[in-house]
């Protein structure tokens, strides 16, 4: 493996590579070879860490649905084992029932791997570990790919063992356990979702198991749930809440089959996203205002930790409820580990969300699941119908913006990370000396701006992106045509530096022209 670049396989805490060929211009570098290495180096780390001699771990593994899981299964056991570790094999699995695997009575293993590159095309494939204390930091994948890299492995001149486990069934018990005990319906405990309509998109990838171990058996009606068979072709629609087409799938299965509710997770089942009866998608501010409805019920006065994307009328919601909004900055695990912090500071945090679909529960470890979530929202649904209300009537206040789009502006240059900041700091200069426009305090990211004129009513945040030669701005505002307004006096900033490419503003650029016209007609009279 000489020469071989280990590092480009980092994508923060977790590992990325092209698995399979096929792709243009996409060599393949995580091959068995490479996965084979990463189990030795994890197994030895793990060793390492919990000063353990390797032949006493015990690690489990599993793998989504992607074409390349079970040869790079086969590979990472391979390595793992020739240090003298047992493994046991999950198979098809999600990445929160891995980290389960560290803690759940039976099993308690050392540490955890699954195989998933999350909603990226079929040709990818990663890796994310696990041990007891959650998931891993970029540092602890720092220290695995330099034991890689040196070939430094704990040897044993007697393999590990492998064992089969069907560890997704028991952890699916654990929410059937979990709403059956919270929803403690008073005529039918067993099975209180009775009656109501549930509807599931796993986007072919590991969530299918939600339907038949969760929901089947707590009578709920599973009728037009889609996509639930693992497929890593991926053929119906990207998994992804994000993805534009795959949220209008789900949405009309909600409106044909009339259902209360539908769920979309996205491969490894680590995000969700949801749609209410009327066939309205609860995603991104909206499934942050339903959770944090939820949490501060049971938790007056918490702090909701979020991205930095999120909008003014999430932050009014949250205040409206007693609660407290910290947006911190982009990256689920720099989100996850915010809230961490500040309940160390003593200020009680309860819920840590990304508008991603990251979501993360004090009361859960701090694990980002999306199965998780969708229980608790679950649990809320079959309470509310007890009292004879909806779903919806929770969220019913949030003031959503007219108009919101992100344009993310590439930076054509080696150092981007260096010009990008620059660019941040020379327009966070230019917007203090416009009299319409307030920096934001307290921003953690980027230049957060709020534009005050009757005609944009919105705000715009510039920030650096966490792993491409990207600088996103994203704008949201109240009145019609806000967008285009911000979006032409931004480009007009933008138009001096060079090594921007603005083409993204090129899908409003009937806007920004009939800007740029008023502004010459209004120049000519």
């Amino acid at each position: 493996m000489e020469n071989f670049n280990w590092n480009k396989l980092q994508n923060g805490s977790d590992l990325r590579g092209v698995a399979l060929p096929g792709v243009p211009g996409e060599s393949v570098n995580l091959t068995p070879t490479v996965a084979k290495t990463l189990g030795q180096a994890f197994s030895t780390w793990l060793s390492q860490t919990l000063s353990k001699p390797t032949t006493s771990l015990s690690i489990s593994l599993g793998r989504d649905s992607r074409l390349s899981g079970p040869q790079l299964s086969e590979a990472v056991t391979e390595g793992i084992i020739s240090t003298g570790a047992n493994v046991l094999n999950f198979g098809l699995a999600s990445t929160p029932a891995m980290f389960m695997s560290t803690i759940t009575e039976g099993f308690n293993c050392d540490g955890a791997i699954m195989l998933t590159a999350s909603h990226l095309p079929f040709n990818r494939n990663g890796l994310k570990f696990f041990t007891s204390s959650g998931g891993l930091d970029k540092a602890d994948i720092t220290a695995i790919l330099s034991l890689a890299a040196h070939n430094e492995f704990n040897t044993s001149a007697l393999p590990g063992t492998v064992t089969a486990k069907d560890f997704i069934s028991v952890y699916a018990q654990q929410f059937v356990a979990k709403i059956r005990a919270a929803v403690n319906h008073p005529t039918n405990y067993n099975q209180p979702l009775t009656g109501l309509k549930i509807i599931v998109d796993a986007g072919n990838g590991a969530g299918g198991f939600y339907v038949d171990k969760v929901l089947q058996p707590l009578g709920a009606d599973t009728t037009g749930s889609q996509f639930l068979e693992p497929d890593g072709h991926f053929p119906n629609h990207i998994p992804n809440p994000e993805d534009k087409e795959a949220m209008a799938s789900i949405c009309a299965a909600v409106t044909k089959h009339q259902a209360d509710l539908g769920i979309i997770f996205d491969t490894d089942v680590d995000r969700a996203g949801a749609v209410d009866s009327q066939g309205r998608e609860i995603n991104r501010n909206r499934l942050i205002a339903l959770l944090s409805a939820i949490v501060l019920t049971e938790h007056p006065h918490s702090t909701i930790v979020t991205d930095s994307i999120t909008s003014e009328g999430l932050t009014t919601f949250i205040q409206d409820l007693g609660g407290v909004h910290h947006r911190f900055k982009r990256g689920y695990k720099n989100v996850i580990n915010e809230a961490i912090s500040l309940n160390q500071q003593g200020q009680e945090s309860w819920l840590a969300i990304e508008t991603s679909g990251h979501g993360a529960m004090r009361e859960n470890y701090f694990l980002d699941d999306g199965a998780y979530l969708m229980t608790k929202v679950l649990i809320k649904l079959a309470q509310l119908k007890l009292e004879g209300k909806a779903l919806e009537d929770l969220i019913s206040t949030l003031q959503e913006p007219i108009e919101s789009e992100e344009f993310r502006l590439k930076v054509n240059t080696e150092d981007f990370k260096t010009y990008g900041n620059m660019v941040i700091e020379k327009l966070q200069e230019f917007a203090q000396n416009q009299p319409d426009w307030t920096i934001v305090p307290n921003n953690y990211e980027g230049v957060r701006v709020t534009c005050q004129s009757p005609s944009e009513q919105g705000w715009f945040l510039l920030r650096l992106s966490l792993h491409d030669p990207v600088i996103p701005l994203n704008i949201e505002t109240n009145v019609p045509g806000g967008v285009g307004k911000i979006a032409t006096r931004v480009k007009k900033f933008f138009e001096s530096y060079e090594l921007l490419d603005l083409s993204a503003f090129e899908k409003i650029k009937g806007v920004i022209n009939l800007e740029d016209s008023l502004d010459r007609a209004d120049e000519l009279n």
